[in-house]
């Protein structure tokens, strides 16, 4: 079973910026295409970016033109470059599969990401 370790998170002023990342165990992670989500507290957990085996990336409309989502296959790694966040991104963020694999590995623990001055 893949786990999955996310790091990055913590407390910015809006308008700041995070990078955060996703450790996957074992090399299967380069064989799949492989997401971003997101869970404010009181919603329910929500597509926010993936991106496929090739590189072709996809952004959910309310973070298009501020997020980034790349991945380094030689490192088992997923990354999310978020700038300009707003306090509506204020979530508990967590990587896995895309949405288009129809199944998710075991959820990591997610980490929090707080935009508020």
């Amino acid at each position: 079973q893949v786990q999955l370790v996310e790091s990055g998170g913590g407390l910015v002023q809006p308008g700041g910026s995070l990078r955060l990342s996703c450790a996957a165990s074992g090399s299967i992670f380069t064989f799949n295409p492989m997401a971003w989500y997101r869970q404010a507290p009181g919603k329910q957990r929500e597509f926010v970016a993936s991106i496929t085996i090739g590189g072709r990336t996809d952004y959910t409309d309310s973070v298009k033109g501020r997020f980034a989502i790349s991945r380094d296959n030689g490192k088992n790694t997923l990354y999310l470059q978020m700038n300009s966040l707003k306090p509506e991104d204020t979530a508990v963020y967590y990587c896995n599969l895309a949405p288009m694999r129809g199944q998710y590995w075991s959820w990591g623990q997610g980490t929090q990401v707080t935009a508020s001055s």
